[in-house]
């Protein structure tokens, strides 16, 4: 690549954030371009008092983030025919920028370039600009991300990427400011270094976009090969697990130093790895992590202790300080991840989060449609401020927490107010608790992110108190923090509602509520799967459309330019259904699962190499790139979901082709899977299942009664990573009855609801009892 691309790429996203923490020190003058452009910016607020912002032609989309670069002095285009037409004509180079609406570095990028005239006029004139919303366009997102952290040391949000008119990308990078420093480029000199480049050696650029991309495609080509099978199960585990161990945070849980992601999928691999190694020293090893890492995060300042819910990631270690937006997706899986550990444990602490998880929820993230909107942001406007800040509303200073909980402590050893308590349990301090690495700017000096510092039982003998009465109080001042905190102005909420995540959160609803025996969430799961099948899926052509918009009195709006589902889609949605009908015992959703699988493999697998493809043919508007997803990350793989929903579907069918397609696809990752399984936890533990045989748990009794609904109890309150739930009343002409023939061999013993556990076509003997089921479960 070119000395320009050369020098790009020595923006690693480590300095994007060094750069950032420095740059608002440095001295400035008259001279500075940093000064020049603040000057400009305030030129133009003055203007705009006077002289309305004349939108672009965003403002026709849906997007909250596109809608948020409306008034840009930009020419900024959506994705589509229109701009790379345009590009061609004019034979201009495209700029790319994609990002999400609750990103904050998307946020400042808007504020420092977007908005600057100068740099707009540039963008306007030598360039087709280009707005992407990544959560509409995963698949436009993960082809030009593989391009950039290909060609730098890692990748982020707000991402920017250079294009030929045919899609080609040939520079890219994330956060840039808009002014030279003494570390960085700036934005404005990238694009006049690109803009001349591109006058005098556009024909070099050109080709060496080619040659990246022809590259890119072979490194990611991921196929069957000549191989048949998978790599053994018991080695890859074994692997994946000694991967996880070696970067295993002994202090405060968690697999990396900074930043700190939740990452359920790891979770979930490591008690799936226990479930298989029971008795092992490694198995003990493996569930005494997750277990340790939940907690961690639930006392961390990761999780909202006022308003519940989980925070995206932690800025340090210790899950103190969090980037503040709060993910949907997060929010589904982690649920799941605590009602596993409930299920694993019987402590009623994980219980407790994942009901606050998805209480929170149901307030703040669920639609009167019955659909889940995206997310909500990290940035919100302090009181009396004009400025947006990350985490102003959810900031707590000294002064406030004594105004609001004045009242003395009875009981205690020492003189103590509600508000002194509070603030020892929470770690609470004059000076604020968030150090200077997490507050650059020093924007936070005296402020405070809740985190428990002490045991309920730590903090109660502390004070001569009881433990209960401790929790009591400590619940009387989170309610007066949350009846302040709803005076504040609320951070943006995304009200984009996206088929992949409603399906996740369908699964958090299904999976908690059944494991609690809890109606309501196993109603909102249902209603969640209702507003799928009515606005995120077309009839005539049993195809899912990506996403919808919450509009103006709880009505539901469809984007301007309507995206048929991608994989991820299809996979989400899929393993909802799934987990719905096994919380429902409603074999319509399970019907609906098994026609949206036979649409996934008709639009999206590799007849050639096996597993499946991110987006349709038809969708790629000529991508240079054609993708398998082969990570799981903050969200799983949509192919490590393919792969257990394959599973699942053929315990429900009895049907080979589905256990076929798995092998094949898990035979074509067969490679990453063995040299990084950590890259693929999810995945992994297809793997183990798909070696170690679907269980099938068949309960013979009507849904109604309660020894049948005391045999479907014990099954949803035992983890069991490898089993389907079959319900049978007996019905010959019933769904499962026609779809497993076998099932006519099983009834009730001696009029009692009865279960049988199969595995390997070998059926166990009939129990009656949730206890004995247990014991079978557990083998």
């Amino acid at each position: 690549m070119s000395h320009l691309s050369s020098a790009l790429q020595k923006q690693k996203r480590a300095s994007k954030y060094q750069g950032l923490f420095t740059g608002p020190e440095r001295s400035m003058s008259l001279s500075s371009p940093i000064a020049m452009a603040t000057g400009a910016k305030d030129q133009r607020q003055s203007l705009n008092q006077t002289q309305p912002p004349v939108p672009n032609r965003l403002i026709h989309e849906k997007s909250p983030y596109l809608l948020q670069h409306a008034y840009n002095p930009v020419d900024w285009f959506p994705w589509g025919q229109e701009a790379f037409d345009k590009a061609k004509k004019e034979n201009k180079p495209i700029f790319l920028s994609v990002g999400y609406s609750t990103c904050h570095w998307c946020h400042v990028m808007e504020e420092e370039s977007f908005q600057n005239k100068d740099i707009g006029q540039i963008l306007s004139e030598d360039f087709v600009s280009i707005k992407v919303d990544r959560e509409e366009r995963p698949d436009v997102d993960k082809v030009y991300m593989t391009f950039v952290q290909a060609t730098s040391s890692g990748g982020g949000w707000p991402m920017n990427v250079w294009l030929t008119p045919d899609l080609q990308p040939f520079v890219g990078g994330t956060y840039f400011p808009p002014e030279d420093g003494v570390t960085r480029v700036g934005f404005r000199t990238v694009l006049l270094r690109i803009r001349e480049q591109w006058k005098q050696n556009k024909a070099m650029l050109m080709a060496n976009s080619q040659r990246v991309t022809a590259s890119l495609l072979a490194r990611s080509e991921i196929c069957m090969g000549d191989r048949e099978l998978p790599p053994s199960a018991s080695a890859v585990s074994n692997r994946c697990f000694q991967q996880l161990e070696e970067v295993y945070d002994e202090e405060h849980g968690g697999f990396a130093e900074v930043p700190k992601f939740p990452t359920p999928v790891i979770l979930s691999f490591l008690f799936s790895y226990w479930a298989t190694h029971r008795m092992a020293t490694d198995g003990f090893r493996a569930q005494q992590m997750a277990m340790h890492t939940l907690k961690m995060m639930a006392n961390g300042g990761i999780r909202d202790h006022v308003g519940q819910g989980f925070h995206r990631y932690s800025t340090d270690r210790q899950w103190h300080i969090p980037h503040f937006e709060k993910m949907l997706y997060d929010q589904a899986q982690l649920a799941v991840a605590y009602i596993q550990a409930f299920q694993i444990s019987g402590d009623e602490f994980f219980a407790d989060i994942a009901k606050d998880i998805l209480q929170y929820v149901s307030q703040n993230l669920s639609h009167q449609s019955g659909g889940f909107c995206s997310a909500e942001d990290a940035d919100s406007m302090p009181e009396g401020e004009k400025k947006p800040k990350e985490g102003a509303y959810y900031l707590w200073k000294v002064k406030e927490i004594k105004d609001l909980l004045p009242d003395p402590v009875e009981g205690s050893n020492e003189p103590l107010t509600l508000g002194q308590l509070f603030m020892k349990h929470y770690g609470i301090t004059e000076n604020g608790n968030i150090g200077s690495t997490q507050d650059p700017h020093g924007e936070l000096q005296g402020q405070n992110v809740l985190t428990v510092r002490y045991s309920m039982d730590l903090t109660a003998a502390r004070y001569g108190l009881e433990a209960e009465a401790v929790r009591t109080l400590l619940d009387i001042g989170r309610e007066k923090l949350i009846q302040t905190r709803k005076r504040r102005p609320r951070p943006r909420l995304d009200s984009k509602m996206l088929a992949a995540w409603n399906g996740l959160m369908v699964s958090g609803y299904a999976i908690t509520g059944a494991t609690l025996g809890n109606e309501e969430m196993i109603k909102q799961a249902i209603d969640g799967a209702k507003f799928l099948k009515r606005h995120l899926f077309d009839v005539s052509s049993g195809r899912l459309i990506r996403g919808c918009y919450a509009g103006a009195g709880g009505t539901v709006e469809q984007s301007s330019s309507q995206w048929w589902g991608f994989l991820e889609d299809y996979a989400f949605v899929i393993r909802g259904l799934l987990d719905l009908y096994e919380a429902s015992r409603e074999s319509a959703w399970l019907e609906w699962a098994l026609k949206l699988q036979d649409m996934q493999d008709k639009l999206f697998w590799d007849t050639q190499g096996g597993g499946y493809f991110c987006n349709e043919v038809e969708l790629r508007n000529d991508l240079p790139l054609r993708l398998k997803d082969d990570q799981d990350g903050s969200e799983p793989s949509a192919n490590s979901v393919s792969a257990h929903n394959l599973l699942r579907i053929h315990g429900y069918t009895g049907r080979r082709d589905y256990m076929e397609k798995c092998v094949k696809l898990l035979t074509a990752f067969s490679d990453r899977l063995w040299k990084v399984p950590v890259a693929l936890p999810e995945m992994v533990r297809a793997l183990i299942i798909q070696q170690q045989t679907v269980k099938q748990v068949v309960i013979c009794g009507s849904p109604q009664t309660t020894d049948t609904q005391a045999l479907i109890n014990c099954v949803h309150s035992v983890y069991v990573p490898n089993k389907v739930l079959i319900l049978t009343d007996g019905d010959p002409s019933s769904f499962l009855a026609r779809q497993l023939p076998f099932l006519a061999r099983f009834h009730k013993l001696e009029g009692r609801a009865t279960a049988y556990v199969c595995e390997n076509q070998a059926y166990s003997m009939p129990v009656t009892e949730p206890a004995e089921l247990r014991k079978l479960l557990l083998l």
